[in-house]
């Protein structure tokens, strides 16, 4: 019996450069997106400006920026505050809110994908356990050798179940044949087939007609 691996529980990862330039770019990749999306809920809840510039280890650069990258960095040059108008601050307010709208929709979508993918998972679980729990339905070619053993199993004791009614059934109407043939003064059923001694057998009469695909050899 395997052991099971014990869990060594939630670990604190260390701050250090990743020695590996694989690793390096995966966490680089995943660690940027996150940062991006930060600083836009930080954008779209408190109303602030943003630029972000990012390196990647292959020398690639990254940016984000709220309203625009660019302007941001000439304000923090020139260090002079934007000349202020009544239609620059109109066209201002109507690109911050449209910014705002798509940064609440982008949340939206990020929600709606996130549930989708819980979802998802769950739904395959589901399938995953109905497949463990009728794995009989599944393919003969897909099924291990204690599978076919057990449903070789199920299938003679299916077989057994369904001669052994048939025979209940056969002998309760012979029964009420020789009843019938009493009451109507016929005679006695062994009068009746005083010649006929050839003994009827369900089981192998029926064999072929209860048989289910089974009895070509395999089992």
């Amino acid at each position: 019996m395997v052991k099971k691996r014990a869990s060594i529980g939630r670990q604190k990862i260390p701050i250090a450069k990743i020695p590996k330039k694989n690793h390096l770019q995966v966490t680089f990749s995943k660690r940027r997106s996150g940062l991006f999306k930060k600083a836009s809920e930080l954008c779209t809840l408190c109303g602030v400006e943003i630029a972000i510039i990012v390196f990647s280890p292959a020398e690639k650069v990254f940016s984000f920026g709220h309203p625009e990258v660019e302007s941001i960095l000439d304000r923090y040059l020139t260090r002079n505050p934007p000349l202020e108008s009544s239609a620059h601050q109109l066209i201002e307010a109507h690109r911050n809110a449209n910014v705002r709208e798509l940064n609440i929709h982008l949340t939206q979508i990020l929600n709606q994908f996130e549930a989708e993918k819980k979802r998802g998972e769950a739904l395959d679980q589901i399938r995953k356990s109905n497949q463990r729990q009728f794995w009989w339905e599944a393919p003969f070619n897909q099924l291990g050798l204690h599978e076919l053993e057990q449903l070789r199993a199920s299938m003679e004791e299916l077989k057994k179940n369904v001669v052994k009614q048939a025979n209940k059934i056969l002998i309760g109407s012979t029964t009420n044949s020789s009843q019938f043939l009493a009451v109507n003064g016929i005679g006695s059923s062994a009068d009746l087939f005083e010649n006929k001694h050839t003994e009827f057998n369900a089981s192998s009469t029926m064999s072929n007609v209860y048989n289910f695909g089974y009895g070509n050899g395999l089992f």
